[in-house]
């Protein structure tokens, strides 16, 4: 396939309200879009969703931006592409980190690929990989810290949560912000089945937060959320040692490097997969097989993404391996009902259909070019 064009879009999505977590705050979901166009009628989206502030990772949307206009795009507008995966050998060379960059060229290529074959990223991820996806995937809440820090807010989450249908409840903590709201969740929880899990975004240290995390440790959690710092690559293999509930990585499984040194440090084997993070689906194959191999039980994050960002979550969350709830949640959720670029939505029982098209073919044109403000336009032969 040939890249014939590439176009960038600006999109922002206001938040129905902030979501907070350890390092910071979000109001609106401001993102940056890919489109890529063959020239025979054939498109891929992919979305580029790091924070406007570095406080999740080094990465903000601004020098996103950038890259995407100076480096990465020039490189692939006019090339000729025998698969998708072709995408991130062109665009990592001489190019550190910058995923969040990467991913959105990566994903737009798998996508476009996905639309010339006429099917569904999750099918074509699965031929890649020999596997057969889920037809449909497991749906968690992500609960944010309450902008008043108010224990009734979050039980009031937490019960709304329920009675949507959702299958495990998240809730973010932070050092003053952790046993009590956990205590308070569990409240709304008692009897109803539901796992919770907590996130920390790495907002604690060991030792000095010892007494935080040991205190979390005794509420029978299904697992606790990158409790250290990003870095902290031993650190958290300690720390599973040490605590009995299981240790999830988010931040810290940056790419297929980092889950090679986990599995060999005997590090926490529940994984946080996020597209995006990772630098896209290219990378996430790989972490997959190294999953596979290691028996490590991993499930799909988001930033949140939009509903066009998520599509590629959900076509990760349907492989095997991802054996527990992920963080796709309906738009309405989110952003309220029909503001989404494309509208998710959830079943009462919690699950959420794995589509069969392609971005380009679930996309609605007209609502698309109602919330996306297009900024440039590469042609192949024009630079």
């Amino acid at each position: 396939m040939r890249i014939e064009r590439i176009e960038l879009y600006e999109v922002s999505l206001p938040l129905v309200e902030p979501f907070i977590i350890s390092g910071g705050t979000m109001t609106a979901r401001r993102s940056l879009v890919v489109a890529l166009d063959d020239g025979e009628g054939h498109r891929g989206y992919g979305e580029c969703p790091p924070f406007e502030l570095p406080f999740y990772s080094e990465e903000t949307l601004a020098g996103a931006r950038h890259l995407l206009e100076a480096v990465l795009i020039p490189r692939l507008v006019g090339r000729e592409l025998d698969a998708a995966e072709e995408v991130d050998g062109l665009l990592e060379v001489g190019v550190r980190g910058n995923r969040f960059a990467r991913a959105a060229l990566d994903t737009a290529a798998w996508d476009l690929e996905a639309d010339r074959a006429g099917v569904g990223l999750a099918r074509l991820l699965g031929q890649r990989l020999d596997v057969t996806p889920a037809a449909e995937v497991t749906c968690g809440v992500a609960l944010g810290i309450p902008p008043d820090r108010s224990l009734d807010t979050l039980r009031r989450w937490v019960g709304d949560a329920v009675a949507r249908g959702y299958r495990r409840v998240k809730i973010k903590v932070a050092p003053g912000w952790d046993e009590a709201a956990v205590t308070a969740a569990r409240e709304v929880l008692e009897g109803t089945g539901l796992p919770l899990t907590v996130d920390a975004n790495g907002g604690y240290g060991w030792p000095e937060h010892e007494a935080n995390l040991r205190a979390l440790d005794r509420h029978e959690l299904l697992y606790i959320e990158q409790p250290l710092a990003p870095d902290e690559l031993v650190g958290h293999a300690r720390l599973a040692e040490t605590l009995d509930t299981p240790i999830c990585l988010d931040e810290t499984l940056r790419d297929a490097r980092a889950a090679r040194q986990i599995t060999e440090l005997g590090g926490p084997l529940v994984w946080n997969v996020k597209v995006h993070r990772m630098g896209g689906l290219t990378e996430v194959c790989r972490v997959a097989r190294i999953a596979w191999h290691a028996g490590a039980r991993m499930w799909a994050g988001t930033m949140p993404e939009s509903g066009l960002g998520s599509q590629a979550a959900i076509a990760a969350a349907a492989l095997p391996g991802f054996a527990y709830p992920s963080d796709l949640e309906p738009s309405a959720r989110w952003f309220g009902p029909g503001a989404d670029l494309i509208e998710l939505d959830m079943s009462p029982a919690g699950r959420m259909a794995v589509p069969e098209h392609s971005i380009a073919r679930l996309l609605d044109p007209i609502r698309f070019e109602a919330i996306a403000r297009r900024v440039q336009e590469f042609a192949a032969g024009s630079r």
